[in-house]
């Protein structure tokens, strides 16, 4: 698999193991020890994921993170010791795709980046063949499907690849109940992981489209069963 990672960690000899795991791939590496220089060796390159721990010198891995999710949407992966799930949470409420717990097998770590990686190259790739856009509305909204954008009324709102991905699931099967495990299971496509992960994106979304997100108009929450679209508001 062609593709480069960025690696940013300061266990130096924990980021040479993945560096060495993700090669073994065909898969390009840099490592940076901070938060600081790891911003200036993305802003240089052309990266397709990121694999960033927390505890970092200077900046640590949330602010690095929220810095990045003003300017790009590209996959990162949290690799972090802190397990408690209000980390957990907050990493993958500030954009975080994946939350990896060390100690962790760098296989399975390999696979996440392979799974998200080859997911995001597909699209692309669907983008190039197809000589059509495809949109979706619903009241306000257009969805663009091919460039993994939403509009209100013409105005972008900024939406990272794997909360599109959830969302335009959603709309696509609107009327559809789906439970958070069928949803972790269609959308983030891999053996393991926290399913959690469906809960935060749902909030993060809701946040953006909903006018009361506690009270939704779009993402309904069915007691007991998971979550549902509404139908009534999609445009044919």
């Amino acid at each position: 698999m062609q593709a480069k990672v960025l690696i940013i960690e300061d266990e130096i000899e924990l980021a040479e193991l993945e560096s060495l795991y993700l090669k073994k791939e065909g898969i390009d590496t840099e490592i940076s020890s901070s938060a600081e220089k790891g911003f200036i060796l993305f802003e240089k390159d052309n990266f397709d994921l990121i694999i960033l721990d927390i505890n970092l010198p200077g900046i640590d891995g949330f602010e690095f993170l929220s810095k990045i999710r003003k300017i790009s949407d590209i996959p990162v992966i949290i690799v972090s010791a802190r397990e408690a799930d209000e980390d957990i949470i907050m990493g993958l409420g500030i954009g975080a795709d994946e939350f990896v717990v060390k100690p962790f097998v760098p296989k399975v770590l390999v696979a996440r980046v392979r799974a998200i990686i080859r997911r995001v190259k597909q699209h692309q790739t669907d983008i190039n063949l197809n000589n059509g856009v495809k949109l979706i509305n619903f009241d306000d909204f257009e969805m663009n499907e091919d460039s993994f954008t939403i509009k209100r009324n013409g105005k972008i709102i900024p939406m990272p690849i794997k909360e599109f991905e959830v969302l335009c699931f959603l709309v696509k099967n609107a009327g559809k109940i789906f439970s958070t495990q069928q949803l972790y299971d269609e959308i983030w496509e891999q053996e393991f992981g926290d399913i959690s992960a469906v809960t935060v994106y749902v909030q993060r979304i809701r946040k953006k489209i909903e006018s009361d997100y506690h009270n939704p108009k779009y993402i309904k929450t069915i007691r007991s069963k998971g979550y549902l679209f509404e139908k009534d508001v999609i445009k044919e």
